[in-house]
């Protein structure tokens, strides 16, 4: 079984308050999130993140397939870090932490996400050529919205 990695980490000029308020709202998964993937939150973002918490939406990440992604909220430290786990969707394994560090003239966003590809040799397969680049991808744009939505970190 092959477990992947995928590790990002992005500072911004703004205090672990305004990150926190930011990052732990599902609504706002969707500004950070390239529209042609057509995310749509289905239910569970009524209320602030805790422990326990199950998020459902739509997704479209490849040629047009409405795929359906449950997430749970598995541990949340206020201000600085918190987990999801899907429970349902595209991935063998999906888990996701996101660590919000401060340091001199902002935060440092951390993002680690462990995955396993279904499929045993074809996900593999599929992982180089579809998979990877794509992640990367929206992990790019992610990173381009919060420069335009909090600015340049000039450290």
């Amino acid at each position: 079984m092959k477990i992947y990695r995928l590790h990002k980490k992005q500072n911004l000029p703004i205090t672990v308050d305004e990150a926190w308020e930011f990052l732990s709202s599902p609504k706002n998964l969707k500004t950070i999130t390239p529209d042609y993937m057509s995310f749509k939150i289905l239910s569970g973002a009524e209320k602030p993140m805790y422990p326990g918490q199950i998020i459902q939406y739509i997704v479209t990440p490849v040629l047009g397939i409405k795929t359906k992604w449950v997430t749970e909220i598995t541990h949340v430290m206020d201000k600085k870090y918190f987990v999801d786990e899907q429970r349902y969707g595209p991935y063998a394994l999906w888990h996701h932490k996101h660590f919000i560090h401060p340091i001199k003239g902002g935060v440092e966003m951390e993002d680690i996400i462990d995955y396993k590809i279904p499929l045993g040799f074809l996900g593999r397969l599929a992982h180089p050529l579809l998979v990877k680049p794509k992640l990367d991808e929206i992990f790019e744009y992610r990173q381009k919205k919060l420069i335009e939505l909090f600015g340049e970190f000039n450290g």
